[in-house]
């Protein structure tokens, strides 16, 4: 097997390859080769490591949880996702993982918290005025 390195030199940006004693050889570029669909799906479909999305493929995926998108785009960790929006730890682990899904409750108070994070973290942090007393 023989492995190839290449880089884009930042001097003129041209495509080179770079050889084992350090020497860059300028690559040409060659337009790629017209296929048809019929092809495509047929190189497709020999590509071992990247088999086509089939239907009974599709069903044995699991969906991205949502949960762990929102945690991750805010920043936080889960148990800083957990502490400031006062959620289970392990609640909000079983969610990431998929081993259980949050319920219509849950589903919607994220999505309060996806839509104004900083205003959940205001409403949960004031007490209320009979604790207040």
């Amino acid at each position: 097997m023989t492995t190839t390195i290449a880089k884009i030199r930042k001097t003129d940006r041209k495509l080179v390859r770079v050889h084992p004693d350090g020497r860059e050889e300028i690559l040409r570029k060659r337009p790629m080769r017209p296929m048809t669909e019929e092809q495509i799906e047929a190189a497709a479909r020999t590509d071992p490591d990247n088999p086509p999305l089939t239907d009974a493929r599709l069903k044995n995926l699991k969906p991205v949880p949502r949960v762990r998108t929102l945690r991750r785009a805010l920043g936080l960790t889960q148990e800083e996702f957990a502490g400031r929006f006062h959620i289970p730890i392990g609640t909000l682990r079983d969610w990431e993982q998929g081993r259980t899904k949050p319920d219509q409750p849950a589903r919607a108070y994220l999505k309060v918290i996806a839509r104004d994070p900083e205003g959940v973290q205001r409403a949960l942090a004031s007490r209320p005025a009979a604790a207040q007393r």
